[in-house]
């Protein structure tokens, strides 16, 4: 008698899964097909470095000890030449001056994709 009642138990789930299972595949199908393809975040171009400071002082080593050169505001623009440990050689195109600002202050902002 146990035997059945479990047998009995099985088989009615199993029929009542069934629809469930096949109205689940049925409407997923479709909205896979219309998805949009998703892009790579490798592909991306990594962001611009950035003032994350109302001003950093630009300086003639890549030290705080260092003599100051100038300013650099969060409105100036500039490029980054290169990188030692966590400081950055600057061109201030606003003004002109070059030196090391710390990366501390002016750093890129990274990118998150969702996959």
């Amino acid at each position: 008698m146990r035997s059945t009642r479990i047998a009995i138990s099985a088989a009615m789930l199993g029929a009542l899964a069934l629809p469930v299972l096949s109205a689940t595949t049925a409407s997923a199908a479709p909205a896979a097909v219309s998805a949009a393809p998703a892009s790579s975040c490798s592909s991306l171009p990594p962001l611009p470095y950035a003032v994350h400071a109302k001003a950093v002082t630009i300086r003639s080593k890549a030290s705080s000890k260092s003599t100051a050169l100038g300013v650099l505001y969060k409105s100036h623009t500039f490029s980054v030449a290169k990188k030692s440990g966590n400081w950055l050689y600057i061109t201030d195109k606003s003004t002109g001056v070059k030196g090391w600002v710390s990366g501390t202050y002016v750093y890129r902002d990274i990118q998150m994709c969702l996959d």
